[in-house]
């Protein structure tokens, strides 16, 4: 069994979200698929396997953290559509039939690709008690990303808020189905990004993710709403950082990025 380990949202290795790809016949059963996830202990392990000819879709896909399945992920998305492309198993775009749909990864000439996702249903919320405090910074607006994303949206006074934040991931827990993104416009537009974000997921094993695709089918719509403009680009502060090109088309969201193999190995258990 082949192990790629990817760098997605990124066009530099070591930089990005690193996730495991694993391309199969069939899945094993679900305890094989999340002991191997756990083996390879990035915040994704996709596993795919091509569908018979003529339907829906051309290829399976699944995601799994550390501890548990996803119902979405983007940067696994994109790292399992590059391994395709790369080593010749799929050309053009690609359909992946998941547990959101049926989501498109389409290249690009310049050797990036464009995952089409739904646009997260977005609802103002209300601050829940104690989140400031677990963030460790006011809230200046809270949204619900809905079910698929399963996170609180919470925005921040400014960029240098949410590069500086050290939240209690114990304490943040408690507020969604998987955890807290925290947002706010960029400083300096000339930088070459519209707004700045954070994730953390401590209910999914990710006390922080580096570049999650997934929130930005939520960061997209609530950005081009407030800056008034489709095409925008989110810049993820993590340690590792990447950039995320998005567009809103409505219901769909298009999240577009580079990714690099940086290991390439074989399963010996």
């Amino acid at each position: 069994m082949r192990i790629r380990i990817v760098d997605a949202f990124t066009d530099r290795p070591f930089t990005g979200n690193p996730a495991g790809v694993v391309l199969l016949d069939a899945f094993p059963d679900d305890v094989r698929l999340q002991r191997i996830a756990l083996e390879v202990n990035h915040s994704e392990t996709a596993f795919a396997h091509r569908l018979p000819a003529g339907g829906e879709a051309d290829w399976a896909l699944r995601w799994f953290t550390p501890a548990t399945e996803v119902a979405m992920c983007g940067h696994a998305t994109l790292a399992t559509a590059h391994v395709l492309h790369t080593t010749g198993a799929h050309g053009g775009p690609v359909r992946f039939a998941t547990r959101s749909g049926v989501l498109i990864a389409a290249p690009g000439g310049d050797g990036s690709i464009t995952l089409d996702f739904p646009t997260a249903p977005l609802t103002p919320a209300e601050a829940p008690a104690g989140v400031a405090e677990a963030l460790g910074a006011e809230p200046r607006t809270v949204v619900d990303t809905g079910p698929d994303v399963g996170d609180l949206l919470v925005e921040v006074a400014d960029e240098k808020t949410v590069r500086g934040l050290t939240p209690d991931l114990k304490a943040l827990a408690a507020y969604s189905e998987r955890g807290i993104i925290a947002t706010a416009r960029a400083e300096d537009p000339a930088r070459g990004y519209d707004y700045v974000s954070r994730c953390f997921f401590p209910n999914v094993g990710i006390d922080e993710d580096p570049v999650t695709g997934s929130a930005h089918t939520a960061l997209a719509p609530f950005w081009s709403e407030r800056l008034g403009r489709p095409d925008l680009t989110g810049f993820q502060a993590s340690s590792r950082s990447g950039r995320v090109r998005t567009e809103v088309l409505g219901g769909r969201t298009l999240l577009c990025g580079h990714a690099v193999t940086v290991i390439d190995g074989e399963l010996l258990a």
